[in-house]
């Protein structure tokens, strides 16, 4: 039974960052355990590559469908979630977002001190190399490297047009002092690979740093808990096989995600005792908000035909696919390095609000249904997600067996104001693509479709085809309240030596995309677990209104 100072249970964007910051101090022992593979995959380095690795169960995706959705018309939804080194990082769109400053500053409203904006800005710039270089807002040195999308298509440039003929400013920083507006979207794409937290943060110190210790293939099945204290963990390497037990001297840290990582608390017997005894689970502390608090969300896809051949359908139709492989394989370039999703926007979609509540992507495809089905023409999607949804959800078990997914639960559009954003938004979307900007190149809408006009029919279509679009968080969340299942520390009530540290512990859902966050969570964590001062926090002119 191997000792190690800590161990870390999932290598994914959390995971990674926190193994390359505790092991640099070449006396502290860690282990990091993660249930997938290494991330060899060309569909995994290639940017292009996002749709074959989200659309089905791989190596890569663990591929989780939710409860039925009862305000859905009863449909399960498919949720990809990142298995193997990378996590999430590996199978996700690249987008580079932070969330607006307001957001950390209702963190610290709530009295989770240090959690402001101004604290955590230092930490999102640790983290961060910028091809822009080192700013107030931007770091240029950190690992997980940033760039600006190159806006090389004639739709991303015409879509920000068409914004601002809808009336809707431009922002030149999604990232910066506004976030409010059209504009481009920075992407974590490193000459023409992706550059997930794998290749940031773990990569490079795997093999140099002997104190780091590296276990793929095994899913870690509870966390060992002796006296009120974590001491270790299960680890198993596939179903029916012997459990091997692994202990730590100092910590358990859990950065399973926002869906396993309430599976595993509740699997060693943190949660509700009722829901626990059903399953045969002893408590070892009673936490009954573990697996509460479910965000997510909920995104739209408006699709239109793209009158001329500018989309990624053209440019890999047919034989032109081999080429792309093969300019990639040579040189990294071409369409193979590109997301494909180089635009966006942040709205609002009523007067009155603070902060924009609406996000678009665009893509320079058609794209529904996770990429589960092939375009057959050349076409462009914009996705519309509400930002801060009221709704909440719940992850809970639905076996005692470890292999077994989860019951997720995520409960959208269970609010009035929920289901009026997301009719809005495909209000929104509709204005926009409808200025003259976009004329050239806009074809028939496909979907929701013409005949889709009233607000009850606008309802049915989101009713019919709203999706993840794969930003769930909350369901360990801190808090200061004693039932909060994580102090402002990330430590676990009730039992010593644990902390849990990736998206499941923010307590309220981030306007934007969720990658980088969870990276920052993990920076400044690092910096709590080795006692370190945190960081002078920086406060930037930012526009909070």
């Amino acid at each position: 039974m191997e000792t190690y100072d800590y161990i870390i249970v999932g290598a994914g964007s959390a995971g990674c960052a926190l193994a390359n910051r505790l092991s640099a101090d070449p006396a502290i022992k860690v282990c990091l355990i993660e249930a997938g593979k290494k991330d060899n995959s060309l569909m995994v380095r290639m940017p292009a590559g996002v749709g074959n690795l989200i659309k089905d169960v791989n190596d890569y995706n663990w591929g989780f469908w939710t409860e039925p959705q009862k305000h859905m018309n009863g449909r399960k939804l498919w949720w990809p979630r990142g298995k193997g080194w990378g996590g999430s990082s590996s199978i996700n769109g690249m987008v580079y977002i932070r969330g607006h400053a307001g957001d950390y500053n209702q963190w610290a409203q709530m009295g989770l001190k240090g959690w402001g904006y101004g604290d955590v800005l230092p930490y999102f710039r640790r983290s961060e190399g910028y091809e822009g270089g080192d700013n107030a807002f931007h770091g240029g040195a950190g690992p997980l490297k940033v760039s600006e999308s190159p806006m090389n298509s004639p739709i991303y440039r015409a879509f920000l047009q068409a914004g601002e003929e809808a009336g809707y400013k431009t922002t030149q920083d999604f990232n910066g002092a506004d976030q409010e507006g059209v504009g481009r979207y920075q992407r974590t794409i490193h000459k023409g690979e992706r550059w997930s937290a794998s290749f940031g943060y773990l990569r490079p110190i795997v093999g140099v740093r002997p104190n780091l210790t590296v276990i793929s293939t095994g899913l870690v099945t509870r966390v060992l808990i002796e006296n009120g204290r974590a001491t270790g963990v299960e680890v198993v390497e596939g179903k029916g096989r012997l459990a091997q037990e692994i202990h730590a001297s100092g910590e358990v840290l859990v950065c399973a995600g926002a869906v396993q990582s309430p599976q595993l608390l509740q699997l060693s017997g943190i949660g509700n005792p009722e829901h626990l005894g059903r399953f045969g689970i002893e408590t070892k502390a009673k936490s009954v908000k573990v697996g509460q608090n479910l965000q997510d969300h909920l995104d739209l896809t408006i699709i239109h035909e793209m009158t001329q051949p500018l989309s990624a359908y053209s440019m890999q139709k047919g034989i032109k696919k081999l080429g792309v492989g093969i300019q990639y394989l040579i040189n990294q370039t071409g369409a193979g390095a590109d997301n494909h999703l180089q635009a966006g926007a942040f709205l609002k979609s009523r007067e009155g609000l603070e902060m924009p509540d609406i996000q678009l992507h665009l893509v320079n495809a058609i794209m529904m249904d996770h990429a589960k089905h092939e375009a057959d023409k050349d076409g462009y999607t914009v996705h519309a997600c509400q930002l801060r949804p009221e709704s909440r959800g719940t992850v809970c078990l639905a076996s005692s067996d470890p292999f077994d997914a989860p019951a997720i639960d995520p409960n959208y559009l269970a609010t009035e104001e929920d289901r009026r954003a997301m009719r809005e938004a495909v209000k929104m979307v509709r204005d926009i693509c409808s200025q003259n900007a976009l004329k050239a190149l806009t074809g028939a809408e496909i979907m929701p479709g013409e005949s889709v006009k009233s607000d009850e029919e606008i309802n049915s279509f989101v009713r019919r085809m709203g999706e993840t679009i794969y930003h769930p968080v909350g369901t360990v969340a801190m808090g200061v309240s004693e039932d909060s299942p994580l102090d402002g520390e990330l430590r676990v009530r009730g039992v010593e030596g644990l902390r849990v540290i990736d998206a499941s512990v923010m307590p309220t859902l981030i306007g934007g995309n969720t990658n980088a966050p969870t990276i920052m969570i993990a920076e400044k964590a690092a910096d709590m677990i080795l006692k370190k001062a945190p960081l002078a926090a920086e406060e930037p002119q930012v526009e909070l209104a």
